[in-house]
């Protein structure tokens, strides 16, 4: 049973851009990897969805992208609109052509190519775009790629990795940008710095965002709502600011006590096996 916070859907909120209808999802036929995991993503909204490794956040995202489908996996029940219109029975070109872009985990980038060639290949999936023009807009939110432009993607660092696969995205301006643990690997002053420019982008591009991740606090910090994943359902959702406030976040995602301390390894694991929303 999920526990809903405080729903903030309500006759105002007329159109809902993406949503997620009670979806099912199965790998080659028999691994049901999502049970009845309904969300949706308000238009220029930032969505956070939360949870631990094999939670089914990764591939909730790529059923939206339509990945699934190069992965022997399927919606079986349930459905995913996008602007009034179905997509989860379509492949992932014609998902980008509606301008939903999926930046996987892992920096996947063309590491032979420079950076610039990496970014104008985020251009062909909107052929009519300016490309110099939306390469200027990508060097404004990271300068420091404008000073590399030339150098061979492969060697740069796991944080620049990250800036240019998030700018390769943002290329093809696209209304709604999945981002799948952008904090990976990389160190906390990259990690704020990465997170700052997410949110300006949804500020001044519009922009909508789904976020992965699974540093909670950073997440919650640049969000408007949340959802929280275990177990291939959603167990927990709520406005950002409520989830952040939550005991049960607080304690378990951000590892503190009621009394604000840090808990523990052995604590948290042992709050592990007893989430009071699960029970």
């Amino acid at each position: 049973m999920t526990t809903r916070l405080l729903d903030y859907r309500t006759s105002d909120y007329v159109t809902h851009m993406l949503k997620l209808n009670n979806i099912e999802v199965v790998y080659s036929d028999v691994i049901l990897v999502l049970r009845g995991v309904s969300l949706q993503v308000e238009d220029g909204k930032v969505v956070a969805l939360l949870g631990a490794n094999g939670a089914g956040k990764t591939t909730t995202l790529k059923a939206i992208s339509g990945l699934l489908h190069t992965e022997l996996g399927q919606v079986t029940r349930g459905s995913i609109e996008f602007d009034g219109a179905r997509i989860d029975r379509l492949g992932p070109e014609d998902i980008v052509e509606r301008r939903i872009v999926q930046v996987m985990e892992g920096r996947r980038l063309f590491s032979h190519l420079s950076v610039e060639e990496n970014l104008i290949t985020g251009a062909l999936a909107r052929a009519n775009g300016n490309t110099k023009s939306n390469l200027e807009m990508v060097y404004e939110y990271f300068p420091r790629l404008r000073d590399m432009r030339g150098r061979v993607s492969g060697y740069l660092s796991g944080g620049e990795q990250q800036m240019v696969v998030i700018g390769r995205a943002l290329m093809a301006h696209p209304k709604l940008m999945l981002l799948d643990e952008p904090s990976l690997g990389l160190a906390p002053l990259i990690v704020e710095e990465i997170f700052q420019v997410i949110k300006k982008i949804n500020q001044k591009e519009g922009t909508a965002i789904l976020l992965v991740e699974q540093i909670a606090q950073a997440a919650l910090e640049i969000a408007d709502f949340g959802y929280v994943m275990e177990t291939g359902r959603v167990v927990l959702d709520g406005p950002a600011d409520k989830l952040r406030d939550n005991e049960d976040i607080k304690e378990f995602y951000l590892g503190l006590t009621q009394l604000g301390e840090r808990k523990s390894y052995r604590e948290v694991k042992h709050y592990k096996r007893r989430k009071r929303w699960l029970g």
